[in-house]
């Protein structure tokens, strides 16, 4: 079994995180993940209120006696959540873990501290990392620019962010962004992490609230079937590549502003790809991952995987090479 500082603090088995998903961080794929030893995340927005993330939460526990927390996104909006509602509901519902992601969390985090709670911040810069780490945040998730949704202005691949981060960084950080099988794990760990956050593998898992037909095409796409939008706007999002996703980058090529595209990236259409599983209703997040993702498994299988084959690439592989390297010194 892998052990770091964060299965130690976060009180999970395994270096696994399952990340805040929009309209994915539900009670039936956090629970799943939870039980098999990871970190599950409920999604606080997906619920449409605070009430409603209450509810989630105690489903939540009807599934499940084991750590899981809750992510609170803070995004900018002409008409915001009431983010502080939320917020207290994580409090009044015992939460003892929560992800912030987004924009400045330093209120939300101080609120959370005062009530015991540990909080994942995820960013993706070092500067955002050390800002979190200043401001009192328990652990860092550093995205990097492979990752579905948001991967910040910077454009820096996880191979030069994570251990950029973990030469900084002194609280226990998490990789995030193209991770899905073991390969990944033992890499993030050499490059300083200490695990890994994966949110499009786990939306291709039996567990997973999405439609089948979605599942499918996650499965059959390449690492090439993602697009970049909204780079013209400076608020980069990675979505799943499909009919809209086009259009969508075709009319910033030409152009548009975001008031041109609104219909077209609304959330509920989003939404309704997870729903009726038609891949072309909306825009969808989906990272570059899916190109090595081949199957659907359960949420069990998937962790009990990448665990047992990271711990025998680290035995069978590089402790070999390296009992292969003094044997050669020594000759």
């Amino acid at each position: 079994m892998i052990k770091t500082r964060f299965t130690e603090m976060f009180g999970v088995d395994h270096p696994i995180v399952q990340g805040g998903m929009q309209w994915v961080g539900r009670a039936e794929l956090v629970a799943a993940v939870a039980n098999a030893g990871a970190l599950g995340m409920i999604t606080a927005l997906t619920q449409p209120t605070p009430d409603d993330l209450r509810k989630e939460i105690a489903r939540c526990r009807e599934l499940t006696d084991k750590p899981f927390g809750v992510n609170l996104t803070i995004l900018p909006a002409i008409k915001p959540p009431p983010y502080a509602e939320y917020r207290q509901a994580i409090i009044e519902s015992g939460i003892k873990i929560v992800e912030t992601a987004g924009n400045k969390p330093q209120e939300h985090v101080d609120e959370f501290k005062k009530h015991g709670i540990k909080v994942l911040h995820k960013c993706t810069s070092v500067r955002h990392a050390l800002s979190a780490e200043r401001m009192g945040a328990d652990a860092i998730s550093i995205d990097g620019f492979e990752c579905a949704g948001h991967p910040g202005e910077d454009d820096t691949p996880g191979l030069i962010l994570i251990p950029a981060a973990a030469d900084k960084v002194k609280i226990p950080m998490i990789a995030s962004g193209g991770f899905g099988d073991a390969r990944g794990l033992v890499a993030a760990l050499a490059l300083g992490a200490e695990g890994i956050n994966m949110g499009t593998r786990f939306m291709c898992t039996k567990e997973s609230p999405i439609h089948q037909l979605v599942k499918e095409r996650i499965v059959a796409n390449d690492e090439r079937e993602t697009e970049l939008i909204f780079r013209t706007m400076r608020n980069t999002s990675r979505v799943a590549k499909n009919a809209i996703s086009t259009k969508v980058v075709q009319m910033e090529k030409e152009g548009a502003k975001f008031e041109d595209v609104r219909e077209l990236v609304a959330g509920a259409r989003g939404k309704m790809v997870y729903a009726s599983g038609d891949a072309d209703e909306g825009i969808w997040s989906a990272g570059q991952v899916q190109g090595l993702i081949h199957d659907i498994p359960s949420c069990a299988e998937l962790v009990s995987r990448i665990v047992h084959e990271a711990e025998a690439i680290i035995r069978e592989r590089l402790e070999a090479m390296m009992s292969s390297a003094k044997r050669q010194a020594a000759e």
